[in-house]
């Protein structure tokens, strides 16, 4: 079945809207550094909200985020990219669907704010996450499975920098230069913050107190405290803006394939 290019425009909208997203984030890192103040993803869309024209913008990045969570719901549903129905595949799935999720609600973040006007920034989705999870039954258990998750998910995000394995999906002109190594950047830098906040989470489960549960402000802020913590925290906060870099290169270069009912017949295990 032929590419569908209404669907294209959804995925590099999507990876657009995040790439600027994540470089905001970065910007605020590096800010928070010297001034204070958060940086996360919710963060940086209220920070463009009390810029000039911000309720436009952040209105576009709701609907490119969007256009995003179509996307990561192909590739995990329908399996876009074709990773198959053995165990590591419904695994990377099943992390493309939690994804899906996560820029969904930052969506509605951003459109809600666009429409009603609303500014500041609001406290983490991870701690609201938490605080969800721990009021369920087993919800500490729970939590730590879902710390585990990120922490997996860090690692595998970080591998697939190093091993250079985004490469398949894109088609770049030069993915041995520059460009490629900004990526692999960007890649092993929010595996970093990824697998932190999975330690964090991880955390709040083990203490059943939700409040122990961390953006990507609280991830920055554990390096901190680390050992040389300034210059990690430094090399993350720049490794993140490689990151929004990244997504905008995905933005033009990725390998987008829309799915068809044949795909989600395919996909689906049985």
């Amino acid at each position: 079945m032929p590419r569908k290019p209404n669907f294209e425009l959804l995925a590099r909208s999507g990876y657009a809207a995040r790439g600027i997203v994540f470089l905001l984030v970065a910007g605020l890192a590096l800010l928070s550094g010297v001034a204070g103040g958060k940086a996360d993803t919710k963060s940086a869309v209220s920070t463009l909200l009390e810029q000039p024209f911000g309720r436009v913008w952040v209105g576009l990045i709701g609907l490119g985020l969007l256009g995003f969570v179509a996307w990561r719901l192909a590739q995990s549903l329908a399996d876009s990219d074709g990773h198959g129905t053995d165990r590591k595949a419904i695994v990377i799935r099943a992390a493309m669907l939690g994804s899906a999720i996560t820029y969904l609600g930052l969506a509605g973040y951003a459109l809600g704010h666009a429409i009603g006007g609303a500014g500041g920034s609001e406290g983490s989705g991870e701690k609201g996450l938490a605080q969800w999870v721990m009021s369920q039954p087993f919800g500490s258990y729970i939590a730590i499975l879902i710390g585990i998750g990120f922490i997996v998910g860090g690692v595998v995000t970080s591998a697939k920098g190093l091993t250079r394995k985004f490469e398949k999906y894109l088609r770049l002109p030069d993915a041995k230069g520059v460009v490629g190594m900004v990526c692999i950047y960007g890649l092993v830098a929010r595996g970093v913050v990824f697998a932190i906040t999975g330690v964090l989470f991880a955390y709040a489960g083990f203490t059943v107190d939700p409040e122990q549960a961390g953006s990507i402000s609280e991830a920055l802020s554990w390096l901190r405290q680390l050992p040389f913590g300034s210059i990690l925290y430094v090399v993350v906060a720049v490794g993140l803006a490689a990151f929004g870099i990244y997504n905008l290169v995905e933005a033009r270069y990725r390998i987008v394939r829309g799915p068809s009912v044949g795909d989600v017949k395919r996909a689906l295990p049985v």
